[in-house]
């Protein structure tokens, strides 16, 4: 019942401008959810929904950025201002920085949870990234290619 109620909340944000619980509570209502404003809040919290100036000039909940799209924008902008380029030989991917990015920009990359990989090690312009196997190292490497591309 949760993830239909997650679901309903979100569609009705999308298409109402909601500022306030009690007006998703009765929208919820009306659709045939039976909560309380104390599971709204609850809700609101879980689903990270935020309040943002719509094209009224109110305030109403819209979706926010999950951890995870935070930690991949920051992670965009970081590794395309320090990497150069990125190879692999059978399971460890080097990945070359600009000097003393490295750092950087593998803290940013741990961060990131890329399936497969085990550890890291940053110098001064190079990472070691160790994978679990050689082909998880290539589909990394074609990753960072694909990212420096963009």
């Amino acid at each position: 019942m949760k993830k239909k109620r997650h679901s309903m909340i979100l569609k009705l944000i999308a298409e109402y401008d909601i500022a306030t619980q009690e007006e998703l509570l009765e929208k919820l209502k009306e659709n045939g959810f039976d909560a309380t404003q104390a599971t709204v809040s609850r809700d609101i919290k879980e689903l990270r929904l935020i309040k943002q100036m719509n094209k009224n000039g109110s305030y109403s909940y819209v979706e926010g950025k999950s951890e995870t799209e935070e930690y991949l924008s920051k992670f965009n902008v970081i590794f395309s201002h320090s990497v150069i380029s990125s190879d692999f030989a059978g399971n460890i991917v080097v990945i070359k920085c600009h000097t003393g990015m490295a750092q950087a920009a593998c803290a940013t990359f741990e961060n990131m949870q890329w399936e497969g990989l085990v550890g890291t090690i940053a110098g001064d312009d190079t990472i070691f990234a160790l994978c679990r196997t050689e082909a998880l190292a290539n589909e990394l490497k074609d990753s960072i290619d694909r990212m420096l591309k963009n």
